[in-house]
């Protein structure tokens, strides 16, 4: 499928690849919003022309930008980093170079790139930035996958890295299983060796969502009442945790961080219940367990030149080329459709939910 959208990608692009000509400008549909507030109130379409890039500068066709969650807070004014206003929105997308500056050295006319920076304003049918702002990518792996390289599987991958030494057969537990994250945790655990449990809000449709996580390499999934009665780590049928993930909070974040072994850490990295995570005196003075909190943002700012994060994204595209990591559950729209786009990603139902993927450029 992959390969289609390629294809697609390639044979429907409108533009004559270039290196700086003079007097060539591109036009370009951005959606823009001057204040914070709800996206579909003051997200509007604006038509940008685009200059021909100079210097260092790159020109790139933006070919699908995904829809986050943080995408809608920060139009919100509710993300802890925020761009200057006015700005056009979007953190994550795939592009193609289109023109280079004379200057430009890392980057060539047809290359895949992702963006290398936040808020670089993806939702955009173009745009030019200087060529540090771009990471160029593989143009053999799935496009969708790509487009959201960014966020969720890096989240994923740093915190199974940096807060446990997790070998082979080693166990971690994470609630919230079936996010964007959480299904980039399994997929990972099952690449490297390790046991995943999952643990997920009960509903209706309970058994396809076990089956779908366990497909991607869930090796248990658990409700959160099961999780809170399991006496499975306590009897030595498994082995404890060595790391818990936490996106939700609460009772539920309570109840992953009880089922640690001793010394160990859960790491939270969301609150999707708005609920405090409570520390149990007991778990901090006879259990000694640790309690952080991981932000991608901030670890790429701390990292961003350092071979850790060129070998975490080598790696990541290694799984990603051979089917070990692959995109979760999506809907592309066009750009015209922004509004009911966002307005889905605010509501999204259903076991799994889709991640809403705007098509910028008529794949």
């Amino acid at each position: 499928m992959f390969r289609q959208i390629a294809k697609l990608i390639s044979v429907q692009s409108p533009l004559t690849p270039l290196r700086q000509m003079s007097g060539c400008t591109f036009n370009a549909q951005v959606l823009k919003y001057s204040e914070y507030g709800e996206p579909c109130s003051v997200v509007k379409i604006e038509e940008q022309e685009i200059d021909a890039p100079k210097n260092k500068e790159v020109v790139v066709k933006i070919l699908l930008a995904p829809i986050n969650p943080a995408d809608i807070n920060t139009i919100q004014g509710k993300y802890p980093s925020k761009p200057p206003l006015p700005a056009v929105a979007g953190n994550e997308g795939l592009g193609e170079v289109v023109a280079v500056g004379d200057k430009v050295e890392s980057l060539q006319v047809g290359d895949w790139i992702v963006p290398n920076t936040n808020h670089l304003g993806t939702w955009a049918t173009f745009l030019k930035r200087n060529e540090e702002d771009f990471m160029k990518v593989r143009c053999n792996i799935d496009p969708i996958a790509l487009c959201q390289i960014n966020v969720n599987p890096p989240s994923a991958y740093r915190m199974l890295k940096d807060f446990a030494n997790l070998k082979p057969g080693d166990t971690i537990i994470q609630n919230g299983a079936n996010s964007a994250v959480g299904q980039a945790v399994h997929q990972l655990c099952r690449a490297w060796g390790i046991k995943s449990i999952g643990v997920v809000r009960d509903r209706p449709e309970i058994m396809s969502l076990i089956s779908h996580l366990k497909c991607i390499g869930a090796t248990e999934v658990w409700t959160e009442d099961q999780s809170h009665g399991t006496d499975v780590f306590r009897t030595g049928e498994w082995k404890k945790p060595k790391l818990a993930l936490n996106c939700v909070g609460g009772k539920s974040a309570l109840s992953i961080s009880r089922h640690l072994e001793d010394g160990c850490t859960m790491v939270t990295y969301g609150g999707m219940s708005r609920q405090p995570v409570t520390v149990p005196t007991a778990a901090l003075i006879f259990k000694d367990i640790r309690f952080k909190g991981f932000w991608m943002t901030r670890w790429t700012k701390k990292h961003f030149d350092s071979p850790a994060r060129t070998a975490m994204f080598s790696e990541i595209m290694d799984l990603m080329e051979c089917g070990d990591i692959a995109a979760p559950p999506h809907q592309l729209v066009q750009l015209s459709d922004y509004k009911e786009a966002m307005h889905s990603a605010l509501s999204t139902q259903g076991f799994i939910g889709k991640k809403m993927i705007l098509q910028l450029n008529c794949i």
